[in-house]
């Protein structure tokens, strides 16, 4: 046995230590697994972009939800002629699509869709549909003023 500042030390518990060994394994597997999953840049680009894909859907539905809502109440609005309300409502979609192809924008959304093909750099891309679906609320919120 060695002295340890005049003390004697005790023999390591062999059991203990090769549970420590095994805890320190699997400490060790998982930090591993940690730092690949970090480094994988093309499953964390996909993530994003489900991600990303997720959020668009549900800002989606809510606009969906939003025109359907607006669509209800030009429609009660109206005293009594559905028929106006519903010409209105055509006019002003006819007159949201007329808009954004004026804009360019669907041709942006195609053009970003394709350099993000090319370009593994999604953030761009997804940058720019967001804009896109900005700019189409914003025209359709001008609209219903």
């Amino acid at each position: 046995m060695s002295e340890r500042n005049g003390t004697p030390q005790a023999k390591p518990d062999v059991t203990a230590l090769r549970e420590e060994i095994a805890e320190t394994r699997a400490d060790l597997g998982e930090t591993v697994q940690a730092l690949a999953a970090k480094t994988d840049v093309k499953a964390r680009a996909k993530d994003q972009v489900e991600q990303t894909k997720q959020r668009v859907k549900t800002q989606a539905a809510e606009a969906t939800g939003k025109v359907r809502d607006t669509a209800q109440s030009a429609t009660n609005a109206v005293l009594g002629s559905a028929q106006s309300a519903t010409d209105t409502v055509r006019d002003a979609a006819q007159s949201a699509t007329d808009r954004v192809r004026e804009s360019g924008a669907l041709d942006r959304a195609a053009d970003a869709g394709e350099q993000m093909r090319r370009n593994p750099v999604p953030v761009v891309a997804l940058l720019a549909g967001a804009a896109v679906l900005a700019g189409i609320i914003l025209v359709m919120r001008r609209r219903r003023r």
